[in-house]
């Protein structure tokens, strides 16, 4: 019988420090463990949906132009409160803002920048779907960083991003540039426990991801990919698995393979999701478990942001199945 003791989230990440930065002050675990209080206030009220008055629709209009729903003010406040006493914090962004906010506890010494998107697939919620939390955490002054405005930085240049999924168990999974783990919350405990070490994206998968009730919409070589997908020409048909909720199918996607999609349309031709909060996390967790994350033209971790709220197409996956996407992405329609 197995007698050892569960390896929860904050010794894996003291652990880490230890190992790759011995001189560490442990400021960044205390920012950590920020985002992990409010994922367990989230969680435990994600469980009570349905009885706590948050589901549904509160008639305001966020800066994303969608209506917000109950959950997403619950979980951006969550968020907020649990990361802005932190005390090395100096920014902190979110998708339900439409400016950062500025920590004022300890003026000049926040360290970091935290973006996150507090309750990604919030409307799902009405429907008991799974939902999930997204962040993504910079250093306010990279080195080597020209960039007038700290927060607009390349993906690259994050130090660590993950996300929470609320689903029939609460599971985080996260990356600090050293691979990918997944920690699964212990109700009995309190605690994200160590349950999927070193994730890895398998090299192809046989299942994709996109709303084709959009896809008139799509671009040529999308439209010419997807009929790919579902043709058979490699000896793999494909299935499709599309949940609308993007922590969802990326995690599937992430421990099964496959792609998950969404591209531009007609209605948003530069793409819908969020670069600096949906996008570049996801990017950076798919690829450091050796998957790969485009805008259908290049790496997204290489776009240089413009914009807080800046959209962006993705698709993300594995390696096989980008690396046929962008065969067509780079292939002129037949005439």
């Amino acid at each position: 019988m197995d007698r050892r003791l569960p390896t929860t989230v904050a010794q894996h990440i003291l652990e880490q420090q230890r190992l790759r930065y011995p001189g560490a002050s442990g400021e960044f675990s205390w920012l950590l463990s920020g985002i992990t209080l409010a994922t367990k206030i989230i969680a435990a009220e994600v469980r009570r949906a349905g009885l706590n008055g948050r589901l549904g629709g509160t008639g305001e209009i966020n800066v994303q132009g969608e209506e917000v729903q109950g959950f997403d003010i619950f979980a951006n406040e969550a968020l907020l409160q649990c990361l802005q006493y932190r005390g090395n914090i100096g920014m902190l962004a979110s998708e339900e803002n439409e400016k950062p906010v500025v920590v004022l506890e300890k003026p000049g010494a926040g360290k970091y920048i935290v973006i996150f998107d507090p309750l990604d697939g919030s409307s799902n919620l009405d429907l008991n779907v799974s939902v999930g939390t997204i962040f993504s955490i910079l250093r306010c002054d990279p080195e080597g960083s020209e960039a007038s405005d700290p927060i607009l930085q390349p993906g690259r240049c994050q130090v660590a991003a993950g996300y929470v999924l609320y689903g029939s168990s609460t599971m985080l999974v996260y990356t600090t540039g050293d691979g990918v783990h997944g920690f699964t919350l212990d109700p009995s405990i309190g605690a994200y426990v160590m349950s999927h070490p070193n994730i890895r994206m398998p090299e192809r998968g046989s299942l994709y991801s996109v709303n084709e009730a959009n896809a008139d919409g799509f671009p040529e070589y999308c439209r010419r990919f997807l009929h790919w997908l579902k043709s058979g020409e490699d000896g793999t048909v494909y299935s499709s698995r599309y949940i609308g909720s993007l922590v969802a199918d990326f995690h599937r996607t992430l421990l099964r393979g496959g792609i998950f999609m969404y591209p531009p349309t007609g209605r948003y031709a530069q793409g819908k999701l969020r670069l600096m909060y949906e996008a570049n996390p996801i990017a950076f967790l798919a690829e450091q478990a050796g998957g790969e994350a485009s805008d259908g033209r290049g790496r997204i971790l290489d776009i240089q942001p413009e914009a807080l709220h800046q959209r962006t197409p993705l698709f993300v996956g594995s390696k096989h199945e980008m690396e046929r996407l962008h065969t067509f992405a780079r292939k002129p329609a037949a005439v």
